[in-house]
C-alpha cells in the first residue's frame, strides 16, 4: 500500500497531524518519523491534504503512462466526471482537444461507467432479496470494508466501480486498446492493480495538471450542454441515489460521506438494528468532488457540487446495459493482522504513560488517538510510543524542571520584560528571607533587589555571568547569572550564596595578616637580639684585644 502513498522523511517534523486526521489510524511512528502501514491503510488521502510539511507524496506514473502511449497501442482516457470541478469551465471537448495533444487516441467519461453501474444497482434492488446494500463506487470504502469491517462484505454491493465498468466497455469496443483513468483518488492507483487489466494505469488530477503545464498545453474554457449525461451528477454526495429513476419503497435511501460518517455508519450496522437500506458511501466529504487530489488545495466545496451539478443532464447515457456477470466484482477479506493487547496489558502501559487512575485518562486526543486506551492499544502493536502523550511529556517536564528547581542550593528568580517576578524558587526564598512566594508573586524585583542588572540585561540583550554582589539589606554575598531567554521574554536570574565563601576568605585574610603581624614582630625581637649579641661580641672582642696586646707587650720586655 505504500507504493501509491508515501511519506517523506525529510519533512516530517512529528507533529502527529497525520494520524490525528487518519480514520483507520494506519500510521506508525518510529525514530521521530511517520511510516504508513500498508496492511491498514485504506488509500483515503486524509494525511495528503493535511499534512502542513508537504511531506506525503502520491506515487507519480506520468511516466507510465508515457510507455504506455509510445506502445503504438491506442490509449483511451476514462476521466472522472470530478474534472468539471478542478477545471473550471472547461468542458469534456476541450479536454479530449488537450490530452490528445499529449497523445492519447481517445478520451471518455467515466460517467459512462456510472451509468453502468447506476443500472445495476436498480436491478439488484428489483430482482434480488438483499436487506443492506452498500454501493461499492468509492474504492476507500471498499478497503474499510474489507480490511476493517470484513464480517460486513455481504453488505458491499459486488459490482465493479465505474471506472472499472467504463473501461471494461472500452476494451470490448477496442481491444487492443489500453485505459488511463484520470481522477481525484489516490485508492484507484491500487483498484487498478486489482482490476485484472481494466485499468492499465491510474493518474491523478494534479499529475495531469503538471504534465499540461510541462507541455505548455492551455485548457481552453469552453462547456457544451448534453441532456444525456445525468450520471455525471455521480462525484457529489447523494450523486448515485439522484442517478436512480426507479427506487423501490422496500428501502430507505441513505447518502454518506466523509470516513468519520461512513466508520459510524458500519458501526451502526454492526449493532444488527439496520434493515431494508440502501447506503450510498463515500470515504471524501462531499464525495469526489472534494476527493484528496483535487490539486489537493482546491478548497471550494460547494462551489464543486455547483459546477458538477450545472454540468450533469436529465436523461441518462445512451449505452446498452452490462450482463450482470460482466459488472459483477468480488470483494474479498483482506487481513489486517493487528495484535490485541489484554486488560492487564492495556493497564500496564497506560502506567508507563503516568495514568495510575481513571481520572488521568485525559483522551485529549493530542497524540492522534481518540482515547487513551486506543493510544496504549497502539503502543501495544507497535505503531506508537509513550512520548507522543503530550499531557504526559508536559508532567514530565514540568515535574523534572520542579524537581531541579526545589532541590537545587541555587536561587532562582524569573523575571517578564516588566521586571514583575514570575518565579522564584525556596533557595532564592532563604537567600532572600522570604517566607513564601506568593509574597512576592507579581510584584516589582525591585521591592526584593536592586533591579540595575536587570534593566542592564534588558536594554543591552547580553547576559551578566558569575557577578559577585554584596545585598546589604539581607547581609549575603551572592554570585550572579541573568540570563535573557529572548524566545520566552523573560529574564533569569541565578544566585550562588557565597556568604560562607566570603566569611572564610575574610577569616582567612585575617589569619593571614596576624601571622604576619607576629612574623614581623618576630623578626623585629630577633634583630634586636642580634644586635645585643653583636654589641656584646664588640665589647669582648675589644677587651681580648686590650689583655693580649698588654700580654705581647709584657713578654718583649723581658
Amino acid at each position: 500500500m505504500a507504493n501509491y502513498l508515501r511519506l517523506k522523511k525529510s519533512n516530517c517534523k512529528n507533529c502527529y497531524k497525520c494520524i490525528r486526521n487518519c480514520p483507520v489510524k494506519s500510521i506508525r511512528f518510529s525514530g521521530n518519523q511517520a511510516h504508513i502501514i500498508g496492511d491498514e491503510c485504506i488509500l483515503c488521502g486524509r494525511c495528503f491534504v493535511v499534512c502542513p510539511q508537504d511531506a506525503k507524496e502520491i506515487v507519480d506514473e506520468t511516466e507510465k503512462v508515457g510507455v504506455l502511449l509510445s506502445s503504438g497501442d491506442p490509449v483511451v482516457v476514462s476521466l472522472a466526471p470530478s474534472f468539471i470541478a478542478n477545471y473550471d469551465g472547461v468542458g469534456i471537448e476541450s479536454m479530449e482537444e488537450a490530452l490528445k495533444k499529449l497523445g492519447f487516441s481517445a478520451v471518455e467519461e467515466t460517467a459512462i461507467g456510472a451509468t453502468l453501474v447506476t443500472r445495476e444497482y436498480i436491478r439488484m434492488i428489483e430482482e434480488e432479496d438483499r436487506d443492506v446494500i452498500i454501493t461499492s463506487c468509492c474504492p476507500s470504502v471498499n478497503l474499510m470494508v474489507r480490511k476493517h469491517f470484513p464480517h460486513l462484505l455481504p453488505y458491499l454491493a459486488d459490482v465493479k466501480t465505474p471506472a472499472m465498468a467504463h473501461c471494461m466497455d472500452i476494451k470490448k469496443r477496442m481491444p487492443n486498446a489500453k485505459t488511463v483513468f484520470i481522477g481525484p483518488c489516490v485508492a484507484k492507483k491500487l483498484e487498478a492493480d486489482e482490476s485484472n487489466g481494466l485499468i492499465d494505469a491510474v493518474l491523478t488530477f494534479e499529475e495531469l495538471t503538471n504534465w499540461l503545464k510541462k507541455e505548455r498545453i492551455e485548457l481552453k474554457k469552453e462547456i457544451r450542454e448534453n441532456p444525456k449525461s445525468r450520471a455525471r451528477m455521480f462525484p457529489t454526495t447523494g450523486g448515485i441515489l439522484r442517478t436512480m429513476n426507479h427506487k423501490t419503497t422496500k428501502f430507505s435511501y441513505v447518502p454518506i460521506d466523509g470516513v468519520e460518517n461512513c466508520v459510524a455508519a458500519l458501526k451502526d450496522l454492526e449493532s444488527g438494528n439496520i434493515h431494508h437500506c440502501f447506503i450510498e458511501m463515500s470515504a471524501c466529504t462531499g464525495s469526489c468532488s472534494n476527493g484528496p487530489v483535487m490539486e489537493k488545495y482546491h478548497g471550494t466545496p460547494v462551489l464543486d457540487m455547483v459546477r458538477v451539478n450545472r454540468y450533469s443532464g436529465e436523461e441518462h447515457f445512451d449505452i446498452d446495459a452490462m450482463d450482470p456477470i460482466e459488472i459483477h466484482q468480488v470483494y474479498d477479506r483482506l487481513n489486517t493482522n493487528t495484535m490485541m493487547p489484554t486488560e492487564t496489558e492495556i493497564e500496564a502501559i497506560l502506567r508507563k504513560m503516568g495514568k495510575y487512575r481513571k481520572e488521568q485518562e485525559l483522551n485529549c486526543g493530542s497524540c492522534g488517538y481518540n482515547s487513551c486506551r486506543e493510544k496504549a492499544v497502539a503502543i501495544f502493536q507497535g505503531k506508537a510510543d509513550e512520548s507522543m502523550c503530550l499531557p504526559y511529556l508536559k508532567d514530565k517536564a514540568e515535574s523534572f524542571s520542579e524537581s531541579i528547581s526545589r532541590n537545587t542550593p541555587n536561587g532562582i528568580i524569573v523575571v517578564n520584560e516588566s521586571l514583575e517576578v514570575q518565579q522564584i524558587n525556596p533557595a532564592a526564598l532563604k537567600i532572600l528571607n522570604l517566607r513564601d512566594e506568593r509574597d512576592v508573586m507579581g510584584d516589582p524585583i525591585v521591592r526584593i533587589m536592586d533591579p540595575t542588572d536587570y534593566e542592564q540585561v534588558l536594554r543591552t540583550g547580553r547576559s551578566l555571568t558569575n557577578q559577585r554582589r554584596y545585598l546589604a539589606e539581607y547581609d549575603r554575598y551572592v554570585e550572579e547569572s541573568i540570563i535573557f531567554d529572548r524566545e520566552s521574554k523573560v529574564l533569569i536570574c541565578l544566585l550562588r550564596d557565597v556568604s560562607e565563601e566570603e566569611q572564610a576568605r575574610a577569616e582567612k585574610e585575617d589569619i593571614s595578616r596576624q601571622t604576619i603581624e607576629v612574623a614581623d614582630k618576630v623578626v623585629e625581637k630577633q634583630m634586636m637580639i642580634v644586635q645585643e649579641i653583636a654589641m656584646l661580641l664588640g665589647e669582648t672582642a675589644a677587651e681580648t684585644k686590650i689583655a693580649l696586646t698588654k700580654l705581647k707587650e709584657s713578654i718583649t720586655h723581658e
